[in-house]
C-alpha cells in the first residue's frame, strides 16, 4: 500500500472524528446556551465531513450499492466479534462501568446493523429497494429500530418517545 492511502486513511480517520468531536462540542454548548458557539462548532463538524469524504473519495472508498452492503456487513460483523467483545472484557476487568456500558451497547447495536444490512444485501440481490418506511434511532445507546418505536428501547431502557426519526 502506498503512503498516500495510508495518508488518506489518516487523513479520513481524524477529520471523521473531528466531525463527531465537534458535534458533541455544539450540543453542550447549545445546552449551555451559547447558541452561536454552537454553531461554530456545527459548521466546523460540516467542513470535517466534506474533507472527510474528499479523502474518503479518494482512495475510492465508495463502490457499488452492492459492494457497500458487504462492506457494511463486514465492518459490523468485525464490531460485533472481534473489536468490542475484548473492548467489554477490558473495561469490566478495570472496572471501568461507563466505558463497559458504552462498549456493551454498542456491541449490542452493531448486531442489530449488521442484521439490517444482511436484509438489505439479500433484497438488493433480488433486484428490489427496501420497503419505505422509516428509522428511529435511540439517543442514548444508538439502538437502530425499523418503524416507530412502541417500547422501551431493548438495549438501554429509555422511552419510547425519546428516539429520533432519521430523516
Amino acid at each position: 500500500m502506498s503512503k498516500t492511502i495510508d495518508n488518506l486513511k489518516t487523513a479520513f480517520a481524524g477529520e471523521s472524528q473531528a466531525n463527531r468531536k465537534y458535534l458533541a462540542f455544539a450540543k453542550k454548548a447549545a445546552e449551555d446556551g451559547f447558541p452561536q458557539i454552537a454553531k461554530l462548532f456545527r459548521a466546523a463538524a460540516h467542513a470535517e465531513t466534506v474533507h472527510a469524504l474528499n479523502h474518503f473519495r479518494a482512495m475510492d472508498g465508495v463502490q457499488s450499492t452492492a459492494e457497500n452492503l458487504q462492506a457494511a456487513i463486514s465492518g459490523e460483523n468485525y464490531e460485533v466479534v472481534s473489536m468490542y467483545p475484548p473492548m467489554l472484557a477490558e473495561a469490566e476487568t478495570e472496572g471501568n462501568q461507563r466505558a463497559a456500558r458504552s462498549f456493551g451497547w454498542a456491541l449490542e447495536v452493531e448486531k442489530i446493523h449488521e442484521a439490517l444490512y444482511r436484509q438489505a444485501a439479500e433484497v438488493f440481490g433480488q433486484g428490489k429497494d427496501l420497503p419505505e418506511g422509516d428509522y428511529y434511532v435511540c439517543p442514548v445507546c444508538g439502538y437502530t429500530h425499523e418503524g416507530k418505536m412502541t417500547d422501551n428501547c431493548p438495549v438501554c431502557g429509555v422511552p419510547a418517545e425519546k428516539f429520533e426519526k432519521v430523516a
